[in-house]
């Protein structure tokens, strides 16, 4: 069977809402990383068998597949062909799935994986305007939940999920606060020393922009301590141990080792094992542990031996919950901070997760690394990939 690597990860710095990148419509903003992708490798993009897109919120500006129009944006041969992925959240992590599938089935040879998401331009749950998601067998089945009065407006809601995970795990506001400033002072510490510098392309419409903007340096949990809760008057969730509301793009090169030779790359990792799960949807965000678990079995590796962690950020329920029952530690839990500091521009997020992860395996000599999801209506994604030596 032949195996999947990947060459390249580059990714936008990600513009908080309103931000440096406002004025960057979404195809443009993946044309930005297509680019850079090419420019990088020295590839001709003719040799590109596929683009796969992730993109969320496909309203709007992210309409009539953005895949294919950010190919033609990047300036790429109307010979390559592009698709758009939507897994809620995990859409451009299942896009490097799918890709490193394609290539490890040998249908394709050379993949770009990858995704966007404005949302400033496109604001989170654009598409529910348009009717009412899920269907009345959907909220037949899960009624009583959903009229209970816990739910806004008697529907699905992620920070309610939130909040239950932060009861169910007995993670306190002050653990929570606690962990939400951990990610500032990591994000903090990474950016300052360049860590992300090698990673980062420019945007043409967004000149001087070098750094991922959403940062709060100074953040304690004295001061979130002061924010009041988002979903419920005694809740423990609020703005400030959520994931912040951004905009980005991200893109990784998929091949062969065998054409990786041939077009002159270098691998940085293999793709070693992946894994989808379904939870809960009313809690929703507890997919990454089955997800996790999954995957392990699965690669036939422990826990221990991973290196690194991409636990996404999405609430800080989330990866303190998932750490509470694989037992992974601090130190390698998130190193280089996450969404809570730097933002989750929803469809990128997926390969800016593991674009961070595999640069940080590079740099540190790490063999083994995963990057797990939670994703909008209780899946999840899990992947590892491991260092080429």
């Amino acid at each position: 069977m032949p195996e999947a690597v990947v060459c390249a990860a580059v990714r936008t710095p990600i513009g908080k809402r309103k931000g440096s990148l406002a004025e960057v419509h979404p195809v443009d903003l993946s044309a930005a990383v297509l680019s850079a992708l090419a420019e990088r490798t020295g590839i001709d993009p003719a040799v590109v068998d596929d683009v796969v897109w992730g993109c969320v919120n496909q309203v709007g500006d992210q309409a009539a597949q953005i895949g294919r129009y950010a190919l033609l944006a990047a300036g790429w041969p109307e010979t390559v062909p592009g698709v758009t992925v939507n897994r809620a959240c995990g859409s451009s992590q299942s896009s490097f799935d799918f890709a490193a599938g394609m290539v490890l089935a040998g249908q394709y040879d050379v993949v770009v994986a990858g995704g966007v998401e404005s949302m400033t331009r496109v604001p989170l749950g654009a598409g529910r305007d348009l009717g009412r998601p899920y269907g009345p067998l959907v909220r037949e089945r899960y009624r009583a939940d959903l009229e209970s009065g816990e739910f806004p407006n008697g529907d699905f809601n992620q920070g309610v999920g939130a909040e239950r995970i932060a009861r169910d795990w007995g993670l306190s506001r002050t653990r929570l606060d606690e962990y939400a400033a951990r990610s500032h002072e990591l994000a903090a510490a990474a950016i300052d020393a360049g860590v992300f510098d090698d990673q980062l392309v420019d945007v043409p419409g967004a000149p001087g922009f070098t750094a991922d903007e959403g940062l709060r340096r100074g953040t304690t949990a004295d001061t979130l301590a002061a924010l009041k809760p988002s979903f419920s008057a005694d809740g423990v969730i609020h703005a400030g141990n959520s994931s912040q509301i951004s905009d980005g793009a991200s893109a990784v090169l998929v091949t062969t080792p065998e054409r990786a030779r041939e077009l002159g790359l270098t691998p940085i990792v293999r793709y070693h094992s992946g894994a989808v799960s379904g939870a809960d949807p009313l809690r929703m965000l507890t997919g990454p542990v089955p997800a996790t678990q999954k995957v392990l079995k699965r690669s036939g590796l422990s826990i221990g031996e991973i290196g690194a962690f991409e636990v996404n950020e999405a609430f800080a329920p989330v990866p303190l919950a998932w750490q509470a029952e694989l037992g992974a530690d601090d130190a390698v839990l998130n190193p280089l901070g996450g969404a809570i500091a730097v933002g989750h521009p929803l469809g990128a997020s997926g390969t800016v997760l593991l674009t961070r992860l595999v640069h940080h395996m590079r740099d540190r000599g790490i063999r083994y690394g995963l990057q797990t999801m939670c994703e909008g209506g209780g899946t999840a994604n899990a992947t590892i990939v491991e260092l080429v030596s």
